[in-house]
C-alpha cells in the first residue's frame, strides 16, 4: 500500500493527461484503500469513454476518407435559415485529418458552453476556416435559399488552400466548380460538416447577442431571432427592427 495521502493521489489522477492514466492505474493497483480503488475505477471509465469518443470521431471521418484521394476537402454548413431576424451565416472548414477534434458533433446536439469551447478549438486546429454572411436585406432581395448559397460561396472563397471537394449538408451550391457531395443530415455524419455547423452557429449567436444590445425589446440574446411567441408579440408591439426580415414577418405586421 502506498504511503501517499489519498488527496495527493486524487490530484495526480485529476491532473494526469489521458495517456498517463493507464500507468497511474498500474502504479496504484495494489492499494486497497476505498478512495484509491474508486479513483482507479473512475479512471477506467474515463478511458473507456475516451476510446468510445475516438471511435465515434473516426466513424464521422468516413466521407473524408472516401474522398481523400480527390484533394483538399472542406465541410460546409449554415445557421439561421428559419429566424425572423438577423443574418444567415455559413461556414466552411478544412480539418487536419491527422488531428481530429474530439466531441465535434452536430451543433444542435451540443450545449452553448460546449459549442463555444469547440469553436475556439476548431479555429485553433483547423487547416482553414471561412465564414460567409448574408444580411436580412439580402435575404429579402433574393430569398433565403439564394442568400444561403451566397453565404456558402463567400465562406468557401475565404479558405486557403481552396478545396477540391465540398461536403455539404444536403445541398448542392450553384456557382462553384469544386466537386460537391451533398449528404443528408451531414452535420451528424461528417466531422468536417459538424465543425462547420459549430462555427456557423456560434458566429451567428454572437451576432444576435450584439444585436440584443442595440434592440433589447425583441429578446434576440434569448431567441436568436427565431419566432417565439414573445418575439412575435414584440414585433407587433414595437414594429420591426432594422434587422428583421421583411419577407418573413408579413404575416405578423403590416409593412
Amino acid at each position: 500500500m502506498s504511503d501517499e495521502k489519498i488527496s495527493t493521489i486524487k490530484n495526480r489522477f485529476q491532473t494526469a493527461p489521458m495517456e498517463e492514466l493507464p500507468s497511474l492505474m498500474a502504479l496504484y493497483r495494489d492499494d486497497q484503500r476505498a478512495g484509491v480503488v474508486h479513483l482507479i475505477e473512475s479512471a477506467s471509465k474515463k478511458i473507456a469513454a475516451y476510446e468510445k469518443e475516438l471511435e465515434r470521431v473516426q466513424a464521422m471521418l468516413s466521407y473524408e476518407r472516401q474522398y481523400a484521394s480527390c484533394g483538399v476537402i472542406c465541410g460546409i454548413d449554415e445557421a439561421g435559415r428559419g429566424p425572423l431576424a438577423g443574418p444567415v451565416v455559413a461556414a466552411a472548414v478544412i480539418l487536419d485529418m491527422n488531428c481530429p477534434i474530439l466531441y465535434v458533433n452536430d451543433s444542435k446536439q451540443l450545449s452553448e458552453k460546449k459549442r463555444e469551447a469547440l469553436y475556439d478549438e476548431i479555429m485553433e486546429k483547423a487547416v482553414s476556416v471561412g465564414v460567409g454572411i448574408a444580411s436580412p436585406e439580402t435575404i429579402d432581395d433574393i430569398n433565403i435559399l439564394q442568400a444561403d448559397y451566397a453565404a456558402m460561396r463567400e465562406a468557401v472563397g475565404k479558405l486557403t488552400p481552396q478545396p477540391e471537394v465540398l461536403l455539404n449538408d444536403a445541398v448542392t451550391i450553384p456557382g462553384l466548380t469544386a466537386r460537391q457531395v451533398p449528404i443528408i443530415k451531414g452535420d451528424a455524419k461528417s466531422l468536417s460538416i459538424a465543425a462547420a455547423s459549430i462555427i456557423a452557429k456560434v458566429t451567428r449567436d454572437r451576432m444576435m447577442r450584439e444585436y440584443d444590445v442595440l434592440f433589447p425589446e425583441y429578446g434576440f440574446a434569448k431567441n436568436k431571432g427565431y419566432g417565439t411567441a414573445e418575439h412575435i408579440a414584440a414585433i407587433r408591439e414595437y414594429g420591426p427592427s432594422p434587422i428583421h426580415r421583411r419577407s418573413f414577418i408579413s404575416n405578423f405586421v403590416s409593412l
